[in-house]
């Protein structure tokens, strides 16, 4: 019985031996193949244009472009120029037109006599002017005051309220601009005005002018120049102004 056991355990261990030599053959070669697929996939995803890909991709099919250099045109060769050889062509014939003698239908043309003059229109007020002592308006400021005042009537000597009269000019080396209206100052009339220009008489020559002027300031008469004085008896200079007929 020792001898059935002992051939028996024999001949099982080598058939197992020999079923996982097989195996084990069978797994390396699965292996090798593996490990060689791996590589060819590697090398493909590497280098997708080399000849060993079986499946290129779409990108590798797509052709080239290769650039065409852009040749010049032909050197331009000028064409050669016709020149034309000139006729002789005759000139017209002139013919002289007959000279006229010029003359004329309309008269000699009379001398004009020269226009008259036109007379210059006259301001519609007129101004008279005298040299007063100021008491016989303001007595109690004695010699202690300079100014011009008057009145404004009409053609019929009525006086007239509302007037505009201004004084301009220079005093003292002082530029002078007044204005004011008649009929403030009644100590001189009805349509009496007044300028005040100085607590003391003052010697000028001519360098006030008083006026009578409209609402649009448009003279209504003549610049009227006054001299003033720096006598006491003379400290007051009265302009009146009248309407013309």
């Amino acid at each position: 019985m020792s001898d059935d056991f002992d051939f028996d355990g024999t001949r099982s261990q080598s058939r197992r031996g020999s079923t996982l030599q097989l195996w084990d053959m069978l797994a390396i070669l699965v292996l090798i193949i593996t490990v060689c697929l791996a590589g060819y996939f590697v090398w493909i995803f590497l280098n997708p244009q080399s000849s060993f890909n079986f499946l290129p991709s779409a990108s590798s099919r797509i052709p080239t472009l290769t650039p065409t250099p852009i040749k010049l045109e032909p050197t331009w060769t000028a064409s050669p120029t016709l020149v034309l050889t000139p006729s002789n062509t005759p000139r017209p014939t002139f013919t002289p037109f007959f000279t006229s003698t010029p003359f004329s239908l309309v008269p000699p043309t009379r001398t004009l006599k020269p226009a008259t003059a036109t007379a210059t229109p006259k301001a519609p007020f007129s101004a008279t002017t005298q040299q007063v002592e100021s008491t016989v308006i303001h007595p109690e400021l004695a010699c202690n005051w300079a100014g011009i005042g008057g009145t404004v009537v009409d053609a019929k000597g009525s006086p007239i309220i509302g007037m505009v009269v201004v004084l301009r000019g220079t005093l003292d080396g002082k530029s002078v601009e007044q204005q004011t209206v008649t009929g403030i100052n009644k100590e001189y009339g009805p349509s009496g005005y007044e300028f005040v220009l100085g607590s003391a008489p003052i010697q000028t020559k001519n360098t006030l002018y008083v006026q009578l002027v409209d609402l649009q300031n448009l003279p209504l008469s003549d610049q009227v120049y006054v001299s003033t004085s720096s006598d006491c008896a003379k400290n007051l200079v009265l302009v009146r102004f009248k309407k013309n007929k």
